[in-house]
């Protein structure tokens, strides 16, 4: 056996005659097994393969191969054919996982593993659970009767075994839930799965007594300087639970000290802008900062020592708008926060990598692992760091320590497959592109809504110029009477989040893009039925739509 380049190859015996052929069958990676593999090598040691002696005689012996008749030959074709072609099957179904997995406790069949067998065992079981392609199971699912998880089916199927579409269903377009990418994760099972131990950093700790896992932060780090989208050198890394905790950690980080006696730092941010910067420092009011509205209240005002500092969310690309952005207000008593949560290359180009002095990440945008609850920012200043590590290390005492461990394994896995065939990135630009043409080819034909304009730019991660592919349209309604688009949405079974929430006015609102193919091909028949019903002269929620 040799496993040269990551292939195990094996040496079929076959009669003399066929001996003249030589080929490889290749042992697909899901079917290798660490005891299999030394079996087989053990057994191929000792296993010599058939010697071809020459005819005596010499000459004679290549007048009787002369002498044979074609339907020899054609006979001894058809046999080492059938041979070869059993081999390649036993080879692709010797010894299956089911059977590697089975066995008792510590004895043989388990391929030296004994703790891990029955979770992987589980695991297994239930990502074979049939969901026919609209819904997933999951190990922590609501169990049966028989004990089992069962199906939880995407918007608008159901059964058990989500199986049964719901007709004339509403398109859920409100959550930047990024299920678009769970197709990419199936496809590459082994290489993101994690086996937890149960006493797997039992401890408040990690590594050197830090709350943050040193392998985690360089594998980040790497992965920064792979895509190009930020520079990590010369920066110190702080985690929280999501970018959410972020938002608050670094407002904090950046304002003054409660017991100083400058004014307490004004929050602001540019229109249309994340909600959550606004409701979070509402909610966490306090002596060192507060919620101080958008930047064109003090673009242009003049500012007295009584104003206090800013402290600017900058959002780049803008969610909802998928626009790059730049810091509006300027001057020494003006901070920014970058928030780069979509500058990945699935989501926009990438100009240049960001080397803003605070930065801020989080992983459920670049890998679409939004329920792990996992950001970081990237920060210049060591004070600043420090602030923002004691918010987070006061608050919740650093992000999970299991959810670390998963997204090292996923990091790691992005990693490995940069820039090669199954690319994420390139993945999911190709998915998100699709999706943004098919719904600007569906709205142009409308008079009464519109798309925010993008074109193609160049991107120094693909190196080349790629297409638009936003996270969101940012819709707005034409007609008078659409005063309020998301209500004029809802009327056609769309259901979009308000632009008031992002004090850009009711006439916008925002479409997400990032949910399942379920769910965007629901969006596309509501949007399709609703331009239709325009072209027709059909009022919104008549039998047409």
């Amino acid at each position: 056996m040799d496993d040269r380049h990551g292939k195990h190859y094996g040496r079929l015996l076959l009669p003399k005659d066929c001996c003249m052929y030589s080929f490889r069958v290749d042992v697909p990676a899901q079917f290798r097994f660490p005891c299999q593999i030394e079996s087989l090598e053990k057994k191929a040691r000792e296993t010599r393969p058939v010697k071809m002696e020459p005819a005596a005689g010499g000459g004679g012996g290549r007048q009787q191969a002369s002498r044979r008749r074609p339907a020899d030959l054609g006979l001894l074709a058809l046999l080492c054919s059938s041979l070869l072609l059993n081999a390649i099957f036993l080879a692709r179904h010797f010894l299956p996982p089911s059977r590697l997995l089975a066995g008792s406790g510590g004895g043989g069949g388990t391929c030296g593993l004994s703790w891990a067998l029955q979770a992987a065992r589980e695991a297994e079981a239930v990502a074979a659970v049939d969901c026919s392609g609209h819904g997933q199971a999951f190990i922590d699912g609501v169990a049966g009767e028989d004990g089992r998880p069962g199906c939880e089916c995407n918007a608008c199927f159901g059964g058990p075994d989500c199986s049964l579409r719901t007709p004339g269903c509403t398109a859920d377009a409100d959550s930047g839930n990024p299920l678009f990418l769970e197709p990419y994760w199936r496809r590459h099972a082994a290489a993101s799965a994690v086996v937890v131990s149960g006493w797997h950093r039992m401890s408040y700790t990690a590594t050197d007594g830090m709350f943050q896992s040193v392998e985690l932060e360089r594998q980040i780090r790497r992965l920064h300087r792979a895509v190009g989208n930020a520079v990590a050198d010369g920066k110190h890394v702080v985690f929280a639970a999501g970018s959410v905790q972020l938002i608050n950690a670094l407002v904090y980080a950046l304002s003054p000290d409660a017991n100083a006696a400058s004014p307490p730092a004004r929050v602001v941010a540019t229109a249309p802008y994340y909600p959550t910067y606004r409701t979070q420092t509402k909610m966490f009011d306090g002596r060192e900062y507060k919620w101080g509205g958008t930047t064109a209240q003090w673009g242009n005002a003049s500012r007295s020592s009584t104003d206090g500092g800013f402290i600017e969310f900058v959002t780049s690309p803008n969610n909802p708008d998928a626009q790059l952005q730049r810091p509006v207000l300027g001057g020494s008593s003006a901070a920014a926060i970058f928030d780069h949560a979509y500058y990945w290359p699935h989501f926009t180009h990438i100009p240049a990598p960001s080397d803003e002095d605070v930065m801020m990440f989080t992983m459920s945008k670049p890998s679409g692992h939004a329920g792990s609850r996992f950001g970081w920012a990237l920060i210049r200043d060591e004070k600043v760091a420090k602030k923002a590590y004691e918010y987070v290390q006061n608050s919740v005492m650093g992000a999970s320590r299991d959810t670390q461990l998963r997204m090292l394994g996923i990091v790691k896995a992005m990693l490995a497959n940069l820039h090669g065939e199954e690319d994420i990135f390139a993945f999911g630009h190709e998915v998100m592109r699709n999706r943004w043409r098919r719904l600007s080819a569906a709205v142009s034909r409308s008079r009464r809504i519109s798309l925010q304009k993008m074109v193609p730019e160049y991107c120094t991660y693909f190196k080349r110029v790629r297409e638009p592919s936003p996270a969101y349209a940012w819709v707005k309604c034409e007609r008078e009477e659409d005063e309020d688009c998301h209500e004029a949405l809802l009327k056609a079974k769309i259901i979009t989040r308000t632009g008031v929430g992002n004090e850009a006015g009711s006439r916008y609102t925002r479409i997400s893009l990032l949910k399942t193919d379920d769910d965007f091909e629901v969006l596309m028949e509501r949007v399709t039925d609703l331009v239709d019903a325009e072209k027709n002269g059909d009022a919104p929620g008549s039998s047409s739509m």
